[in-house]
């Protein structure tokens, strides 16, 4: 820290002044270049914030919050499973990840949860996180990874690297994707491509159809099937009308939406089910939900298990 001190003029002879303003001139050109490169380093690092493919900053891996169960599936298959201290309510696989403490579901995220969970470093998809809870975290100096998701086989692929790139684990990428496409070389082929409707049920008072854009109409079609609600936009309410009218030849559920229903045979007392070709032929198919939305390292086993459970 440089201290100046000013002296009264009157205290000053003609000499003492000349040699003062000299250091005046000196002390003004040094905090000059000083003040200049300092805003200089600063603007070097914030360019270096504007492009995230050039933001080489280390990522603590100490203690990850996982806010989304595709990614947290990743860190595991990467060997981060003991890191993670606490995951959102889709972060059901592995097991281990059930019993850990959780941060709210989708964009419900609870901030002072997570913020309570110490974590080194957050990871969440883009657009699952609230402005609001983002804001929270970067106050709280707690960095935030947002990772882009493709409903896609290469989408999944992309999505590994990126989450392994970032906490330079790229080592571990190649044999995630050979499994992948070992996976994918296994899923079976057949000649007919039936019409699936999936169902996302909370009881029968709170369900609704699966749009052409979403991560299970994406699915259907992997597995060889068409989904009958293309012509929809993300999820919209179920009508026993639109139902008879799109006529499956096959109902999905996530296993816990059926399970809300009372079953196939509560189902099959819905208005409308025992109409289509799906009811009258008793074709109701569950998948476990993040397995069959998730598009993660076991998407093709996803993809395998699903067209069986469709075409068979």
């Amino acid at each position: 820290m440089v201290v100046v001190q000013v002296c009264d003029a009157t205290m000053i002879n003609s000499n003492s002044t000349a040699w003062f303003k000299k250091i005046l001139i000196k002390m003004k050109t040094f905090l000059s270049l000083r003040m200049m490169s300092v805003a200089f380093a600063t603007l070097i690092l914030c360019s270096c914030k504007t492009n995230p493919e050039e933001d080489k900053i280390a990522v603590n891996a100490e203690r990850i919050v996982s806010l989304n169960g595709t990614i947290t599936e990743i860190l595991c298959e990467l060997g981060l499973e003991k890191n993670i201290v606490g995951v959102d309510v889709t972060s059901t696989y592995p097991a281990s990840m059930v019993k850990l403490p959780k941060a709210g579901s989708n964009r419900n995220i609870n901030t002072e949860a997570v913020l309570a969970m110490n974590p080194s470093v957050i990871f969440v998809t883009e657009n699952g996180l609230p402005a609001e809870a983002a804001a929270q975290f970067k106050t709280a100096n707690v960095p935030v990874i947002f990772c882009k998701q493709d409903y896609s086989i290469q989408g999944a692929k992309d999505l590994i690297k990126q989450v392994a790139d970032t906490l330079q684990l790229q080592d571990k990428v190649e044999a995630i994707h050979k499994k992948i496409d070992a996976d994918m070389a296994a899923v079976p082929k057949y000649d007919t491509k039936p019409k699936v409707l999936f169902i996302y049920a909370r009881g029968a008072g709170s369900m609704s159809v699966s749009g052409g854009n979403t991560a299970v109409a994406k699915m259907i079609e992997l597995s060889g099937g068409e989904n009958a609600a293309n012509d929809l936009e993300d999820y919209k309410p179920y009508t026993s009308e639109a139902l008879v009218e799109r006529n499956p030849d096959a109902l999905l559920f996530f296993d816990t939406g059926l399970e809300s229903l009372n079953g196939t045979d509560g189902l099959l007392q819905m208005p409308g089910v025992a109409q289509t070709n799906a009811g009258k032929n008793k074709k109701i198919v569950t998948m476990e939900g993040h397995l069959l939305s998730g598009f993660g390292p076991r998407i093709g086993q996803a993809i395998a298990h699903l067209s069986k459970l469709i075409h068979e």
